[in-house]
């Protein structure tokens, strides 16, 4: 009988994946994850661990997704901020009148 191993950056991929870690868990969890299962394919039976390299993968592009949305999110609130204080104030004590006139 033979014992198949089971790859170690399958593991390490679902790990970070699972983990996210600020999401250099997500970009390493690809890594891992895409080498971890090209490496098995080659293994020929040898090595175990498809689907924790898949996880990984899954999970890594998630925390990639999720990374990205937090930079838009980030952007389009900056942009919000900056035209909204760069408006008319209209009477209104906006940050623009406020630094003329801090009593508005």
């Amino acid at each position: 009988m033979h014992v198949r191993a089971t790859n170690g950056l399958a593991i390490a991929s679902m790990v970070l994946g699972i983990l996210w870690l600020y999401w250099v868990g997500s970009i390493l969890a690809l890594v891992f994850g895409y080498v971890a299962r090209a490496q098995i394919k080659r293994s020929h039976g040898q090595q175990v661990g498809g689907g924790m390299a898949v996880a990984g993968i899954v999970l890594g592009w998630i925390g990639i997704g999720i990374a990205l949305v937090f930079v838009i999110g980030a952007i389009v609130a900056a942009v919000s901020y900056d035209e909204i204080n760069s408006l008319p104030s209209n009477g209104f004590c906006n940050v623009d009148r406020y630094m003329e006139d801090p009593d508005c």
